[in-house]
C-alpha cells in the first residue's frame, strides 16, 4: 500500500534532493527498508552498524511517534504520512514566586509604547505589566537568539539575560540581526545589549559572557523564569535541557540546519529533549551551521516562533507548543507538526530516572563544548 515518507532537508542530498518519497509498505520497517533500497547512501545516517535505527532519529506516523505505537512494526495504511525527524544542532505556567511583585516603570511613555498590546483584550494593561516583570534567559546571542531577543524586548519583556562568550564576526551578520558592522570584534553580549537597550530602554539586559557549562548553569538559570535555547552544539543542548528540568524551568527550544528548522516547548513533567532524542549523534554526523551553511532568514522564522511561545507562556495565552514539534521547511515553504510524549523510560524525566544532577556533557556527546571564541550559536 502506498505511503509518503517525508525526508528532512538535512538528508535530501542523499535522496536526490527529494522532499517526499512514495513507497509501498505495510509497516514502518518496510517503509524504511524501501527507502534505504532506493537511497542506500542514507543507511549510514539512519542506522548503526547493526542496522538499528540511530537513537538521534525519530520516526512519526501521521504526527505520532512510533515509540508510542508499535515501533518499527507500526502498521501503515493507504495515504499514511511517515516523517523522519533527526536531531538538529542549531497554557498558563507557574513562574517565580515574586513574579507579580517585581517593580516596573509604568507611565504615559509605556502606555504609548505598548498601545497596540493594550488594545488587545487578551493582553491589556495587567498582562503588559506581567511581561515587564518577566525574566527570560536567551542561551546564545546568534541566529536564533537575535530575532527572539529583539521581539521579546520590543514586546516589553522586562529582563533579558544574554549568555554567549563569542565575539561578533563579519560572517555572523548574514543572519544574526542583533549585531551590526560597527560591533564586529566586540563580545556578542555587549553588542546585543546595545541594540536591545536602544530598541527599548524599559528592558534590563543582563550579560553573561561565559560558556554555559555544568559548573555555572545551576547558578545562572535560576535567575530567570523561562529559558530560550538558541545554541547549535549538542553538549550545550543536552546541558540546557537537563538543567531546566532539574530546576523546573520552562524551556523554549529551537534548532536550525541549512533550510530546515524545529521548535517546541518543554514544560516540567511533560517530557524533555531526551524523550525525543535519547542519545546525541556521533561526533561529526550532524554538521554545524558553520560547516554546512544556513539560509540567512531561516533563524528569523524559528527565533520569532520562540519569541511568540515565550510570550504565550508568560501571559498564559493560547496553546503552547508542548508535546508538539513544529517542523519548518523553507524550500517547500511548509510547516508540519508531530506529536511528542513524555517517555516513561527517559533517564531524566521518566518514572525511574537515573540522572539527578548535571553530567559530563562533553563525554556524553563525544565532542567538546567550545571554550574559546568560535561558532557557538546558530
Amino acid at each position: 500500500m502506498p505511503v509518503s515518507v517525508y525526508i528532512p532537508t538535512s538528508l535530501r542530498a542523499l535522496a536526490e534532493n527529494t522532499a517526499t518519497v512514495e513507497v509501498r509498505a505495510s509497516c514502518v520497517a518496510e517503509a524504511l527498508q524501501g527507502l534505504l533500497v532506493r537511497y542506500p547512501a542514507m543507511r549510514e545516517r539512519l542506522c548503526d552498524h547493526q542496522g538499528q535505527l540511530h537513537r538521534y532519529v525519530s520516526i512519526f506516523v501521521n504526527e505520532q511517534e512510533i515509540a508510542e505505537l508499535a515501533g518499527l512494526e507500526t502498521p501503515l495504511h493507504d495515504g499514511d504520512h511517515v516523517a523522519l525527524v533527526p536531531a538538529l544542532a542549531g497554557g498558563a505556567i507557574d513562574l517565580a514566586p515574586d513574579f507579580e511583585q517585581r517593580p516596573i516603570r509604568w507611565g504615559p511613555e509605556q502606555v504609548q509604547r505598548y498601545s497596540r498590546h493594550l488594545i488587545l483584550p487578551e493582553i491589556g494593561g495587567a498582562r503588559q505589566k506581567k511581561l515587564l516583570r518577566a525574566r527570560v534567559l536567551l542561551v546564545g546571542a546568534g541566529g536564533l537568539g537575535s530575532p527572539a531577543a529583539l521581539y521579546l524586548a520590543a514586546a516589553g519583556v522586562g529582563t533579558l539575560g544574554l549568555i554567549d562568550f563569542d565575539l561578533v564576526d563579519m560572517s555572523n551578520l548574514q543572519r544574526q540581526i542583533l549585531h551590526r558592522t560597527s560591533t564586529v570584534g566586540r563580545p556578542k553580549v555587549e553588542s546585543g545589549k546595545q541594540t536591545l537597550t536602544d530598541l527599548n530602554p524599559d528592558v534590563t539586559v543582563i550579560t553573561h559572557q561565559v560558556p554555559l557549562n555544568a559548573e555555572n548553569a545551576l547558578e545562572i538559570i535560576p535567575q530567570y523564569d523561562i529559558v530560550v535555547n538558541g545554541c547549535d552544539n549538542f553538549p550545550t543542548r543536552y546541558l540546557v535541557n537537563d538543567a531546566c528540568y532539574l530546576l523546573k524551568k520552562p524551556l523554549v527550544d529551537g534548532s536550525i540546519f541549512r533550510f530546515e528548522g524545529q521548535a517546541t516547548v518543554y514544560l516540567p513533567g511533560k517530557g524533555c529533549y531526551r524523550c525525543v532524542f535519547p542519545a546525541p549523534p556521533p561526533a561529526g554526523a550532524v554538521p554545524s551551521c558553520a560547516e554546512a551553511g544556513v539560509l540567512g532568514v531561516l533563524p528569523g522564522i524559528i527565533g520569532v516562533i520562540q519569541a511568540i511561545e515565550t510570550i504565550k507562556l508568560i501571559l498564559g495565552l493560547g496553546e503552547p507548543l508542548v508535546n508538539r514539534l513544529l517542523l519548518f521547511d523553507a524550500l517547500e515553504m511548509s510547516f508540519r507538526q508531530v506529536r511528542l510524549r513524555r517517555n516513561p523510560n527517559c533517564p531524566l524525566c521518566g518514572d525511574h530516572p537515573t540522572i539527578h544532577q548535571l553530567i559530563d556533557y562533553e563525554d556524553f556527546c563525544g565532542v567538546a563544548i567550545p571554550s574559546a571564541p568560535a561558532a557557538a550559536t546558530a
